[in-house]
C-alpha cells in the first residue's frame, strides 16, 4: 500500500482498515478542518474524498510491479449533510479502469455508513510509463 501523501497528512488522515480491497480513511475532527463552528469545512471533506478515491486506485495495482501514476481529470462532490464534530471515514469504490481513464466513486460518513455526509465521482487519468 502506498503511503499517504503530504496533503492527506495535513488533513490528519490515517488508514483505518479496509473495505474489501479498498483502504478506509479516517479524519479526526480538529481545528485544521473546521469550517463554520462545530462543522467540517467542505474543502476538507472534498480533499478526503479525493484521497480515498486515489488510494482505492493504488490498492487495485498493489500486486503489480509496474504501477501507474494517477492524475485527477474531473471531480464532482455532492454534500448531503453537514459534517459534525466527529471522526469522519471515507472509502473509494473503483467503478472502471480502462487503459487511460478510471472512474471512481467515494463516500464519506460519520456515525452510519448508510447515511453519508458527502459523495464524489471522479474521472482519473491513468498514466503508464
Amino acid at each position: 500500500m502506498k503511503r499517504l501523501p503530504p496533503y492527506a497528512e495535513t488533513l490528519g488522515l490515517r488508514l483505518a482498515g479496509r473495505d474489501g480491497g479498498a483502504p478506509v480513511l479516517a479524519m479526526p475532527f480538529g481545528e485544521g478542518v473546521i469550517g463554520r463552528p462545530g462543522f467540517l469545512h467542505g474543502g476538507a471533506i472534498a480533499g478526503m474524498l479525493e484521497m480515498a478515491a486515489i488510494m482505492a486506485l493504488h490498492a487495485e495495482f498493489d500486486d503489480q510491479s509496474d504501477k501507474p501514476r494517477f492524475k485527477p481529470v474531473n471531480i464532482t462532490v455532492d454534500f448531503m449533510r453537514g459534517g459534525r464534530d466527529h471522526e469522519t471515514r471515507a472509502v473509494g469504490i473503483v467503478q472502471r479502469i480502462g487503459t487511460r481513464i478510471a472512474n471512481v466513486e467515494a463516500i464519506a460518513w460519520q456515525d452510519d455508513r448508510k447515511r453519508p455526509i458527502a459523495a464524489a465521482r471522479m474521472t482519473i487519468r491513468v498514466l503508464r510509463d
